[in-house]
């Protein structure tokens, strides 16, 4: 299969480890690209010695002579785009690496941001609803205005007539919440717009056609990596709604967020952890609340990148993963962290539900069902040796080496990558 076009996905509920997956795929790539969701994804990459975090920029920043595009799919906080342009060492000029943003792109407003926190809040004081779990950083009720075709888009920074009448428009709707519903004071238009025109100073000249910049380097041979945020059980369709992400997280997502044509993706990465996380609220079936847990988060240093939050932790979950496997049609499957299962007394995976007493190795549709899942688990042995140095499959001691051929079993699905340590080097390339 011609694999010039590869996408790139999170194979569980998000916070994979994709980052790092796409800095080491990107060094073979012409052009790397997001496709969808906001400032509310944080990939991290290890590299030289230092930490990275971008939460709008492609992962690819880091390679010199590459083409970084963020698609149409996105919502984007300039504040957060221009302090991660500001804060690359070297800069992109001096990589000459040249990143295009797509006008169509949405712009997250503070309003936005202000409205998700406060309807947060208002979830977890509802009697009638739980709390989600956002990160507050105003990625939904920026995708409510994209498709109630409200929105200001990246284009519009550069146009000061149009962004004008179509920041007066929303702040006469978004006012009027704030101050009726939630008893806030309101957004100042002069105040808010004069923001707005310096975004689109700073970031006018990196806004193009993302369409056309994407066609012509496929027309030219040109490898290019999409680079999903979230993960499949966060998709707004397909995962565990209502606690999932606005966007479509699967790989399809990447054809209406990324401006490319189905026929042309020659190849799906699917990202998952040797065990699981998750962030937010919703149901997670092989969670754990005891020492295990615990030493999951501890060792595997399972906090935000966005937000800095103690990830929840658990168990491989084989039944989630297939269900990845399926929706997104993976070719592939990078395994990361699995130098963090070295030293448990023994590892368990998920590989089947009991639901309502009924076993059951389909992963539900719904939510409710979900919460009633309790797993069923296989045993495997643990190893106690450091892998980090293993840059082979023989590498490995034997127990490591039957876990990641269990998981190729169970998923009919190879696996091409795995991450046995933070950095760049700390990886085995398999195909």
């Amino acid at each position: 299969m011609d694999s010039q076009v590869q996408v790139l996905v999170g194979a569980q509920w998000g916070d994979e480890g994709k980052g790092r997956v796409v800095d080491v795929l990107a060094e073979t790539a012409d052009v790397v690209a997001r496709y969808q969701g906001g400032a509310n994804a944080g990939h991290t990459v290890m590299a030289g010695g230092r930490k990275y975090v971008f939460h709008l920029l492609p992962s690819g920043m880091l390679y010199p002579n590459r083409l970084c595009v963020i698609g149409n799919g996105l919502v984007v906080d300039p504040e957060k785009l221009i302090e991660e342009i500001n804060g690359l060492d070297p800069s992109p000029e001096m990589l000459g690496t040249r990143l295009v943003v797509s006008g169509a792109a949405h712009v997250v407003m503070p309003y936005h941001k202000k409205l998700d926190a406060l309807r947060e809040t208002a979830r977890s004081q509802s009697g009638s609803a739980s709390a989600i779990g956002t990160t507050g950083r105003g990625i939904g009720p920026c995708y409510v205005d994209k498709y109630n075709r409200t929105g200001i888009r990246m284009e519009d920074l550069t146009l000061p007539d149009v962004v004008a009448s179509k920041l007066r428009l929303n702040l006469s709707e978004k006012n009027q919440i704030l101050e009726k519903i939630y008893g806030e004071s309101p957004f100042e238009f002069d105040k808010l717009y004069e923001t707005v025109l310096e975004w689109g100073r700073f970031i006018g000249p990196y806004i193009g056609n993302v369409t056309f910049e994407l066609g012509e380097a496929i027309s030219s041979g040109k490898r290019i990596l999409f680079e999903g945020a979230q993960g499949t059980l966060l998709d707004i369709d397909y995962g565990t709604y209502p606690y999932v992400t606005s966007s479509n997280c699967i790989s399809g997502g990447c054809c209406t967020g990324g401006a490319v044509p189905p026929g042309r993706i020659g190849k799906v990465i699917g990202v998952a952890k040797a065990y699981c996380t998750r962030v937010g609220g919703g149901p997670f079936p092989t969670e754990l609340t005891d020492a295990a847990g615990e030493r999951l988060r501890e060792k595997g240093r399972e906090f935000g990148a966005t937000t800095g939050r103690p990830r929840r932790c658990g168990w491989l979950d084989m039944v989630a993963l297939n269900y990845a496997v399926r929706v997104n049609g993976l070719d592939a499957i990078a395994l990361t962290k699995l130098d963090i299962l070295s030293g448990f007394d023994e590892l368990l995976v998920c590989v089947a539900y009991e639901i309502d007493g009924d076993r059951s190795e389909t992963f539900p549709d719904s939510s409710n069902v979900l919460e009633r899942a309790t797993p069923v688990y296989r045993r495997f042995p643990s190893w106690n040796e450091d892998i980090s140095g293993c840059r082979s499959v023989s590498d490995l001691p034997k127990p490591a080496r039957e876990y990641v051929g269990f998981i190729e079993e169970s998923t009919s699905t190879k696996v091409c990558l795995i991450g046995v340590g933070p950095e760049r080097e700390n990886t085995i390339r398999i195909s």
